[in-house]
């Protein structure tokens, strides 16, 4: 075929020609960018799924800022309890050293009774500076606020966590099946028939105690509560109005860790000191009964008059009062606590929620032994109005609050914060990973592709002039 107005192989090389440069630019720019998707029309399923990726990355990169910035948060509300638990361990010292009553002047104990103020006021004074911030950490405003806790009922009330999705506020409902029990032991006697040496055992310890034929029930009474400190066994009448009664023994706390212990030792000339427990039955040691309740549903742990929750949902701790019994009794969670968001998406599921009791002064201790405000001169339980006993066992439970609460922030941080940072660790370079196989160039495939484009550009070139020469040949035709 000899046509020249029709350069057919001239439009077939232009059009490869042309292809080839688009191929060529598409290379380049993937090799400068370092992006295998610059614009949609390079891959829109890929351009789709690797935004979905990024922004799952972002999440996930801003979760571990979160959940760094709340291990700062703990770690320095834990530094300041730290400070605080050293406090108290002075503090016991000196109540220790100020009962030797006999080996110190009154000046020596009015001097501990300073330091000790100092010290209760330092502690207070930390409740309310400890800060991270501009958020106070442990002056009471990271507690949870509740409404409708009935003291009749409730005796105390921790709220350690608790989520509120999106709900304002968490109702929390205690069902008690069983009641807390002491341990008791009877001995129903009018008078001891025989000189006989009883053991007395309890919690605390146990002391030996000898008692005469012809000993009442009321002296009875009388030589176990001298005594009733060192073993946590206390002695009343069975009836008060019958002196002839007996005597009931009885651990001074509650629960199957609580116990009573009461034997004749044997010897020569001993006499019987027959004991029965509540149901009538001979025995020498009895066992208190913890209490049994459901807090929303879920089994409680108890112990004693304490119960004890913790679920994905509710984490707290309660005392039952003495006299409440088998019952119910509701309350709600309205307010408080700290929010902590730990995942990429905003849902209860990837938030945890912790509250920080005050540890000032007067919230240290419980209603039973007194609180840690009244330790300091004026507050009824000092060592200048001879309280030392009393101020230990306040400033006991105030170490024990604080080494539970210190607890419960190294393990939320250890638990829960740190490993949390590692499972986003991870799931970030696993995300990173995926997507970087959608979008990124891969360089050593790209520069191949450059190499033929390039390749194909000069061979379309030459192709082209070849094509566009080809019509002259017709001139031969023509004679010229």
């Amino acid at each position: 075929m000899a046509r020249i107005n029709t350069n057919v192989p001239a439009l077939v090389a232009q059009t490869r020609l042309r292809r080839s440069q688009r191929d060529l630019q598409v290379s380049l720019e993937r090799l400068s960018s370092g992006l295998r998707i610059n614009r949609g029309a390079d891959d829109p399923a890929g351009l789709i799924a690797s935004e979905n990726l990024r922004s799952e990355i972002a999440g996930v990169t801003q979760a571990i800022d979160n959940s760094q910035r709340a291990i700062n948060v703990i770690a320095t509300a834990e530094g300041a309890l730290n400070e605080v638990a050293a406090l108290l361990v002075d503090v016991q010292g000196l109540i220790v050293q100020a009962a030797n009553e006999g080996a110190l002047s009154d000046e020596e104990i009015r001097a501990n009774q300073l330091q000790i103020d100092s010290a209760v006021e330092s502690i207070t004074r930390i409740a309310n500076t400890t800060s991270f911030a501009g958020r106070r950490l442990l002056d009471g405003s990271l507690n949870y606020v509740t409404s409708g806790v009935l003291p009749a009922a409730i005796d105390t009330l921790h709220v350690h966590g608790a989520q509120f999705g999106t709900q304002t506020n968490v109702p929390v409902g205690v069902v008690v099946t069983q009641s807390a029990q002491k341990a008791q032991l009877q001995f129903r006697q009018s008078a001891v028939a025989a000189a006989v040496t009883v053991e007395v055992r309890g919690n605390a310890g146990a002391v030996t105690l000898v008692f005469n034929a012809s000993t009442t029930p009321a002296q009875i009474v009388q030589a176990v509560n001298i005594a009733s400190d060192a073993t946590g066994v206390t002695a009343a009448l069975i009836n008060a109005g019958n002196p002839a009664s007996g005597v009931v023994f009885t651990s001074a706390g509650y629960g199957a860790k609580s116990y009573v212990a009461v034997e004749a030792l044997p010897g020569p000339g001993s006499g019987s000191f027959a004991t029965t427990n509540t149901t009538g039955v001979a025995d020498t040691r009895d066992e208190g009964q913890d209490a049994e309740a459901s807090i929303n549903g879920a089994r409680a742990t108890g112990d004693g008059l304490d119960l004890v929750l913790n679920t994905t949902t509710l984490d707290l701790s309660l005392t039952l009062d003495e006299a409440f019994g088998i019952g119910s009794t509701n309350f709600a969670i309205t307010a408080g606590g700290a929010l902590f968001q730990l995942g990429p998406r905003v849902d209860t599921n990837q938030q945890t929620n912790v509250g920080i009791q005050s540890v000032a002064a007067s919230r240290l201790g419980n209603g039973v032994v007194g609180f840690l405000s009244e330790i300091v001169e004026g507050g009824g339980k000092s060592l200048v109005d001879g309280k030392a006993r009393e101020s230990s066992e306040i400033v006991n439970e105030a170490i024990r609050q604080i080494s539970v609460l210190r607890g419960r922030l190294g393990a939320f941080e250890k638990n829960t914060l740190q490993t949390n940072i590692n499972q986003l660790q991870i799931t970030h370079e696993n995300l990173t990973a995926s997507e970087s196989v959608i979008r990124d160039t891969d360089f050593a495939a790209e520069t191949s592709l450059l190499t033929r484009n390039q390749i194909l550009i000069q061979a379309g070139t030459s192709v082209l002039a070849l094509a566009n020469s080809t019509p002259q040949s017709v001139l031969a035709l023509l004679g010229g």
